[in-house]
C-alpha cells in the first residue's frame, strides 16, 4: 500500500509542480451568474490565478439544463473546455462511458480525497467502475424554506416555524398585498419545490422508496397523495409569482414583497450580497421545520480529455486546488453551501449554515435526486410540474397518477 501511494504521489507530482512551469489559460464553464454565485466562483478564479495559470470564465446565464446541453455539445463536437461544472450524480455518465472525461483517480489518491470528503457518497457520485472522474466542491441542499421577517411584520402575523404555519399565514399576507410564496417560473424550480415537500412532509423512507427503489406503488399511494396536496397549496400561494429566475424570487423575499421561498441553500449567497443577517432580517427552516434533513447534492467539476499537455497540467492543478482547505472555506462561505471536507474550520459561518453543519454532523441526510434519477427521468418530472404550476385545473390526483407512471418507467 505504501509503495502504491508513493507511485501515485510521484505520478501526480509530474503534473502538479510546486511552481507552475508552463502557466496557461484554462476555460472553465459553469452556470453561476447570480450575485452570490459570482462572488463565490471568484474565489476559485482568484486561487487558480495565484498559481500562475489563468481562469478564463465562461459563465452561462441560464438554467442548468440548458448549460449542460451546451457543454455536452461542445465536448462531443470536439471543442472541449478545460473544465466544467455539473451537479453531483448521474449527469456525466454518458460522457464518461464515451471516454471523453479525464480520470482523476491518481490525483484523488495523492490528495487523500477518500479520507477527506464527507459524506463519502459525494465522492461515490464521482466514481464509475472504481475510477474517480470529478472533484466535488460543495454540499448543496434543497430542503430550506427562507422567510422574510419584514413581510410577516408588515402583515402583523408571527414568523412561521413550520410548513403548516407558513400555509396558514398566507391569507394575512395576501390581504396586505404581499405574495405568500415566491416561485420562479422555471420547471427545475417547481419540481425542486415538490422534491423538498417529498423529503420533508412524509417519512424519509417514502422518499427513498420512490426515488431510490423506483417504487411506483408507493408513488401512487396515500403518503405521496399528502405531498401532492401540499404542492397544490404551494401552487395557490405562489399565484402571482411571475419572476423567472430563482434569484429574482429570492429578491422578493429579501425586499419583503414575498413571505417565503423554498430554495436550496445557494439562496444564502443572495442574502449575503444584500447585507442581510440570518436570524435578524430573514429566517431559514431546514426540512420546512418538519423533518430536518439535508440533501447531499451539490456541484462538482469535470475535466475533458485534452491533447494539449500544458492545459492538461493546468487541469490537474485546478482539480487538486478546489479541495484545498482555504479554498473550500472561501468559496463555501460566499456560496452558502457546506464544504465537502469535514476537517476545516467553518466557525465564521452564519446561523443558517451552522444549522446545516449540525445536520451534516448528525448524519441527517437524504440523497439528492440527481444521484438517483437519470437526466431523462428528471426532465419528465420537470415537465410535469411546469404544467401543474401553470394550470390550476390539473388536480393533485391527476398529477400524482402521471408522476407514478414516470417513476414506473424510470431507470
Amino acid at each position: 500500500m505504501r509503495l502504491r501511494s508513493t507511485i501515485a504521489a510521484l505520478a501526480v507530482s509530474a503534473v502538479l509542480p510546486a511552481a507552475t512551469a508552463h502557466a496557461t489559460d484554462l476555460e472553465v464553464m459553469h452556470w453561476w451568474t447570480s450575485g452570490g454565485e459570482a462572488a463565490a466562483v471568484g474565489e476559485f478564479a482568484k486561487a487558480f490565478d495565484a498559481t500562475g495559470n489563468k481562469w478564463v470564465d465562461a459563465a452561462f446565464a441560464g438554467p442548468g439544463e440548458q448549460a449542460r446541453a451546451i457543454m455536452v455539445s461542445r465536448i462531443t463536437g470536439g471543442d472541449p473546455m478545460g473544465a466544467f461544472q455539473f451537479n453531483h450524480g448521474r449527469q456525466a455518465e454518458d460522457l464518461i462511458e464515451a471516454g471523453l472525461l479525464r480520470d482523476l483517480t491518481d490525483i484523488a489518491e495523492a490528495e487523500g480525497w477518500k479520507e477527506k470528503v464527507n459524506p463519502p457518497s459525494l465522492l461515490d457520485g464521482c466514481t464509475v467502475d472504481g475510477r474517480i472522474y470529478c472533484t466535488p466542491v460543495n454540499i448543496h441542499s434543497w430542503q430550506w424554506l427562507w422567510l422574510s421577517h419584514k413581510a410577516y411584520e408588515d402583515a402583523g402575523v408571527p414568523i412561521p416555524t413550520n410548513w403548516d404555519e407558513f400555509v396558514a399565514a398566507a391569507p394575512a399576507l395576501r390581504e396586505k398585498g404581499i405574495l405568500p410564496m415566491a416561485v420562479g417560473q422555471q420547471s427545475w424550480q417547481q419540481s425542486g419545490l415538490f422534491n423538498v415537500l417529498m423529503s420533508s412532509l412524509v417519512p424519509v423512507e417514502i422518499f427513498n422508496k420512490v426515488y431510490g427503489d423506483k417504487d411506483a406503488e408507493v408513488a401512487a399511494g396515500p403518503e405521496v397523495a399528502r405531498v401532492f396536496k401540499a404542492a397544490a397549496d404551494a401552487r395557490e400561494m405562489s399565484e402571482g409569482s411571475t419572476v423567472q429566475s430563482w434569484n429574482e424570487a429570492t429578491n422578493l423575499v429579501i425586499t419583503g414583497k414575498a413571505g417565503g421561498q423554498i430554495m436550496g441553500d445557494w439562496a444564502q449567497g443572495e442574502f449575503s450580497v444584500a447585507d442581510q443577517k440570518a436570524g435578524t432580517e430573514y429566517s431559514c427552516l431546514p426540512g420546512l421545520g418538519v423533518t430536518e434533513v439535508l440533501g447531499t447534492g451539490g456541484d462538482a467539476f469535470y475535466f475533458p480529455v485534452l491533447d494539449d499537455e500544458e492545459k492538461s497540467a493546468a487541469q490537474a492543478e485546478l482539480a487538486a486546488l478546489l479541495l484545498k482547505p482555504d479554498v473550500q472555506v472561501a468559496f463555501n462561505l460566499k456560496k452558502g453551501s457546506l464544504p465537502v471536507r469535514g476537517d476545516i474550520d467553518m466557525s465564521t459561518a452564519n446561523d443558517c449554515m451552522q444549522k446545516g453543519l449540525k445536520l451534516l454532523s448528525e448524519n441527517k441526510l437524504v440523497p439528492d435526486t440527481n444521484q438517483l434519477l437519470t437526466p431523462d427521468t428528471t426532465s419528465q418530472i420537470n415537465d410535469l410540474f411546469a404544467e401543474f404550476f401553470a394550470d390550476a385545473s390539473i388536480t393533485p390526483e391527476d398529477a400524482q397518477e402521471r408522476f407514478a407512471e414516470i417513476i414506473a418507467s424510470a431507470d
